[in-house]
């Protein structure tokens, strides 16, 4: 018994070792991985404090490991699926400058375009153009799209995500980095108002209502509540497509 107590402490002191290894080798390497430190440092002890069980024979990922997975969008992705016995197909395709030329053109029937925004983006650089402040690229991208002329009658809904992480980084990082004429505070309230005022003036028509979330990917109560939100507006527009609403 004492020698099983002996082997259990050793293999949690190597354990705790090995993790403070390991947070040290990936702060020193998260520049180069993560530009952003913050979706880093929660990405480290996220996965860390949860080693055992990651590592266990019979591990199954949780929900939320699955959440916080992310692969590169490229191309167009379709997805088919149900809510409220609805039948929804979504095309997800990515933001990248070099993707955008795929599919700008292809959604001209779409009931709506859902756009994300990373909060968290609004003091980092695009990766194919280390010149080009990432918000100030997702503002001109949103410009283009709300504006378009194939996308007159879509609705438009955005989604200001990352708000956990942004939350904690405007603390530390002003805003002033992305936007030199904000007065405000380095409160979330005043910050995030203020981001959302700079992506909804895009809108130049006065028909076109701009619906806008503030979401944390990884919060499923609050993706819940959005998506129900989401798709009142969608049932809202197909009826007044038929002269139903």
């Amino acid at each position: 018994m004492a020698g099983e107590l002996v082997d259990e402490a050793f293999k949690s002191s190597r354990l705790h070792q090995l993790s403070d290894s390991v947070i040290h080798n990936c702060h020193q390497a998260e520049s180069y991985f993560y530009p952003d430190p913050f979706p880093s440092h929660f990405v480290f002890y996220s996965y860390l404090d949860c080693l055992d069980r990651i590592g266990a024979p019979d591990y199954q990922p949780t929900e939320q490991d699955i959440l916080r997975t992310r692969v590169k969008t490229t191309g167009i992705v379709e997805t088919h699926f149900t809510f409220k016995n609805l039948h929804f197909r979504l095309f997800d395709v990515g933001g990248q400058r070099s993707e955008r030329k795929k599919w700008i053109h292809c959604f001209e029937d779409v009931t709506a375009i859902i756009f994300c925004v990373a909060l968290s983006g609004y003091d980092q650089v695009l990766h194919e153009d280390e010149t080009t402040n990432r918000m100030h690229e997702s503002l001109k991208l949103f410009d283009s799209i709300c504006n378009n002329k194939w996308f007159t009658d879509t609705s438009i809904i955005l989604f200001l995500n990352k708000k956990d992480i942004f939350e904690e980084k405007i603390k530390k990082s002003p805003l002033i980095i992305c936007f030199p004429d904000y007065t405000g505070t380095s409160n979330f309230p005043d910050a995030v108002t203020y981001i959302q005022t700079q992506y909804e003036s895009k809108n130049k028509s006065s028909n076109k209502e701009i619906y806008t979330h503030i979401t944390c990917a990884t919060d499923t109560n609050n993706i819940q509540f959005v998506f129900d939100a989401v798709t009142d507006v969608i049932i809202a527009n197909n009826l007044r497509g038929c002269g139903l609403y």
